[in-house]
Formats: structure tokens, C-alpha cells, sequence
């Protein structure tokens, strides 16, 4: 089964009920190597389920050594699938290493998804 490292709205119980139909039990870990910012969300579906207009996005970091706190989640091809239609645009999905050693899925900005540790 795929990990899923959220750092943002996918943590929050409503927003897990209202894409996956289940609460996501999962483990603290960190990203390595990316910082986090703002992102301005327009979809109004995504609104009304994170109950946010701006959600945290993350970008490869000029210092190597930053981290950002989050959890990471096992789920399901399915639910993982569910995860891509609701992030917007402005997220790509990409590989990354946590803290922890483990490689799991993360939603960066997709402008410089390429540019990843």
C-alpha cells in the first residue's frame, strides 16, 4: 500500500471523512529538504471541505537540512486516487524521503515540482 505524507488539510478528520469515508490513522515523520508557503484556493468544493481559502503547499528549500513537520498515512490505490482530484492544480505528487528513511508520496508545488531534492 502507497504512503501519503500530508502536511496540510489532508490531516484534518474532516477533510480525511469527506474524501476517504474513513478517519487515517498515521505515524509523525518530516520532509526533508522543502519549506512551506501559502497557496490561494479557489476551487469551492475544496473550500467548503478544508473550511480554507489558503492552504500550506511545499517548494524545495535553499537549505538542505530544513523540515517540515507532518504525518504519513497508508492508503489504498483508491484513496490515493481520491487525494489527486482533490488537490488543485497548483499541487503535483511526487516521491520524496522522510526523516524517517521511508519514501512516500507528498503534493509539492507543481510550478517547481522538478526541482527536488
Amino acid at each position: 500500500m502507497p504512503l501519503l505524507f500530508s502536511y496540510g488539510t489532508l490531516q484534518q478528520e474532516e477533510v480525511q471523512l469527506a474524501i476517504f469515508d474513513r478517519k487515517l490513522r498515521g505515524d509523525q515523520d518530516e520532509l526533508v529538504g522543502y519549506e512551506q508557503a501559502l497557496v490561494l484556493i479557489e476551487d469551492p468544493v475544496v473550500i467548503a471541505t478544508s473550511g480554507k481559502t489558503q492552504h500550506t503547499i511545499v517548494r524545495p528549500s535553499a537549505d538542505p537540512s530544513s523540515r517540515i513537520k507532518g504525518t504519513v498515512y497508508q492508503l489504498t490505490q483508491a484513496e490515493l486516487h481520491r487525494a489527486d482530484l482533490y488537490e488543485v492544480a497548483a499541487y503535483k505528487r511526487v516521491a520524496a524521503n522522510l526523516a524517517s528513511g521511508r519514501e512516500a508520496w507528498v503534493y509539492v508545488d507543481a510550478r517547481i515540482a522538478d526541482a527536488r531534492p
